[in-house]
């Protein structure tokens, strides 16, 4: 059994490292469930990995039981999150590990899920498995953070995103790209991380935007439309609009426009009536919590500087991305100021900070 004293060599930290990548790599696409990776280790050698399936199954223990030619009786198993121990759509994973002759299993964190939480290691010992928890506690509890905010909070897991000049704008008419295409590439990564993109009906009449993922051979993760619009503005002429259909566009509203709500729907698309606050502004944390009950986990939000600050303001963003160009835009003609520069570093820790490969870009992390 599992004891705070459980010593781990660097060979098990490489293991762990590679579980936690698989895991990363399936973030955002594994529906309800938790992004896990697993590493199978027999005589100092890997003999299969697995992940979660794409929306949540199979279970990565069991994948990689399953993609492992070689006999796993006797083996060691390396995996991000504790295994389930109980049945759901599932049989347990606890279950899979005994029944195969697993003689050892590291696992990095206990999972929060009530049903599972602790009870795993008990049923793990009983059967004379070796059980070790807590390598790479720091890394791994930092990767299931969208995971704990669902399950936690019953809120989306938040990510902002917002591009600026040099000289601070994020608007200036005529000018349809502040970053290159780097930056661009990233944009539509996030897009396909998350499920659903928010942005206001100012931005999307402005820009009129695809709001898509464009990255080749990922289209089909293009995230649903969430759309903020108070008076249903929306212009029927819009991309959104015209390709709009059941399931994959989502407007919050406050309006009493009987004929523009008619045609709306007959596109399909889900219309939400929703309160204001007292400054007439979207109340955000139960726009949040009626997408977290419409199943949105993950939520990027690619607003301009309203929606942004409201949301900075409330401390509902959870991380937020700040691409910055290094070229000035005119301010000779209509133009935006990002407002909210002060109040995002004031309240959000600098995370990390890198440069796009082929230009000069500067993408900043803030994290809460």
């Amino acid at each position: 059994m599992s004891t705070k004293r459980d010593k781990f060599s660097s060979k098990d930290k490489n293991y762990m490292k590679l579980a936690l990548n698989l895991a990363r790599a399936r973030r955002g696409l594994t529906g309800d469930n938790p992004s896990v990776g697993c590493v199978i280790v027999k005589n100092d050698k890997i003999i299969s990995v697995g992940q979660t399936g794409i929306n949540g199954t199979p279970h990565a223990e069991v994948n990689a039981i399953k993609n492992s030619i070689h006999n796993i009786s006797g083996s060691k198993m390396f995996v991000t999150l504790e295994p389930c121990n109980h049945y759901g759509k599932t049989p347990p994973c606890t279950k899979s590990i005994i029944n195969n002759g697993i003689k050892q299993v590291y696992y990095s964190i206990n999972d929060i899920d009530k049903r599972v939480k602790g009870k795993s290691l008990k049923i793990l010992s009983q059967s004379n498995i070796k059980v070790k928890k807590g390598l790479l506690k720091k890394e791994v509890t930092e990767h299931y953070d969208s995971y704990f905010t669902n399950k936690i909070k019953k809120l989306p897991y938040v990510t902002g995103k917002i591009a600026i000049s040099n000289n601070k704008l994020i608007y200036s008419k005529g000018i349809r790209k502040i970053t290159d295409k780097d930056s661009e590439k990233l944009s539509h990564y996030l897009r396909f991380k998350n499920d659903a993109l928010m942005i206001s009906s100012k931005t999307l009449n402005i820009d009129n935007p695809k709001l898509n993922c464009r990255l080749k051979g990922y289209e089909q993760f293009s995230p649903i439309r969430v759309i903020l619009d108070k008076f249903l503005d929306i212009k029927i002429t819009s991309f959104v609009f015209k390709s709009s259909k059941k399931g994959n566009t989502i407007i919050f509203h406050n309006s009493l426009n009987k004929s523009k709500i008619k045609i709306l729907k007959k596109k399909g698309i889900n219309l939400i009536k929703s309160k204001l606050d007292k400054d007439k502004h979207f109340d955000i944390k139960i726009v949040l919590k009626k997408l977290f009950k419409l199943g949105i986990k993950n939520l990027l939000v690619e607003g301009g500087d309203n929606i942004t600050k409201n949301l900075l303001k409330n401390r509902l963003f959870n991380q937020f991305y700040l691409f910055k160009s290094q070229k000035n835009l005119s301010k000779s003609k209509e133009f935006q100021i990002f407002t909210s520069l002060n109040i995002l570093k004031k309240m959000y820790s600098l995370q990390s900070r890198f440069i796009t490969k082929l230009a000069k870009d500067n993408i900043t992390i803030y994290k809460r």
